[in-house]
């Protein structure tokens, strides 16, 4: 049997310490020169170590002068029938719109950074919101974050006709009683909802800080208004390490 590589044993390690909580969530982890100095490594050898726990999801990967720390391994409700529907969570007052109400309500802070629009819509898009060839769309682009970590890129799209000249158009995280689109007269009536499980983009890895190999959900909701035409298309991609989704049904 050929002998354990210097940075297995170093990686076994320093992973029996995280799952022992010896190196607890949020702790810093030991720098490259000082695991070197400690186990009597080279710093190349320390870095595979180190590399594989990035890689498995147990360590950041540290940037600048920011050192790697343990992951926090905080997964999040989503419950998906709740969201959006019945006695919607909004609070003006507040400023959490109906998922930021639901992360608070277990116990962690919400934050959301904004940014809109108005573009030529890709294919999809157009055929979610039965668009005709021409026809703009005002795009909400979000960056939700959960205790300052990235969780989700949430993108919403609507027809430009509906949504120019409302508070759609800003460029800030909005909360009115009810949803955007009731506020503005638009409301939802139903929805339909399709989810995929894929590998990220590169630069949705990036934006999202997830390990190398980690798969992201793709949820998929379009709105319907009362006249049964589509009036919202969002689609949110979030990590996999990060969630767990619920769904409630009466059969």
């Amino acid at each position: 049997m050929a002998d354990t590589p210097l940075w297995e044993g170093l990686y076994l390690e320093l992973r029996r310490q995280i799952e022992s909580g010896d190196l607890a969530p949020g702790a810093p982890v030991p720098r490259e020169l000082q695991l070197a100095d400690q186990h009597s490594l080279s710093r190349t050898t320390v870095r595979q170590a180190l590399a594989k726990l990035q890689a498995d999801g147990l360590i950041t990967r540290g940037q600048g002068r920011l050192g790697r720390t343990v992951r926090e391994q905080r997964p999040l409700e989503w419950n998906l029938v709740r969201f959006e529907r019945g006695e919607r969570r909004d609070d003006a007052a507040t400023g959490m719109d109906d998922w930021a109400a639901a992360v608070a309500e277990q116990g962690r802070t919400p934050r959301q950074e904004v940014r809109v629009t108005i573009e030529a819509p890709p294919a999809d898009v157009c055929m979610a919101l039965e668009l005709a060839d021409g026809e703009m769309a005002v795009r909400r682009a979000r960056i939700r974050y959960v205790d300052n970590v990235p969780y989700q890129l949430s993108t919403s799209w609507f027809p430009e006709n509906l949504a120019r000249d409302t508070v759609l158009m800003q460029q800030a995280d909005v909360a009115v009683p009810g949803g955007i689109l009731r506020h503005i007269g638009s409301p939802q009536v139903a929805i339909r909802d399709r989810i995929i499980i894929r590998m990220p983009s590169p630069a949705e890895a990036d934006q999202l800080d997830i390990p190398n190999g980690t798969p992201v959900g793709e949820h998929q909701r379009t709105g319907y208004g009362e006249d049964g035409q589509p009036v919202r298309y969002m689609v949110t991609v979030f990590a996999g390490d990060k969630h767990f989704l619920v769904y409630e049904l009466e059969i």
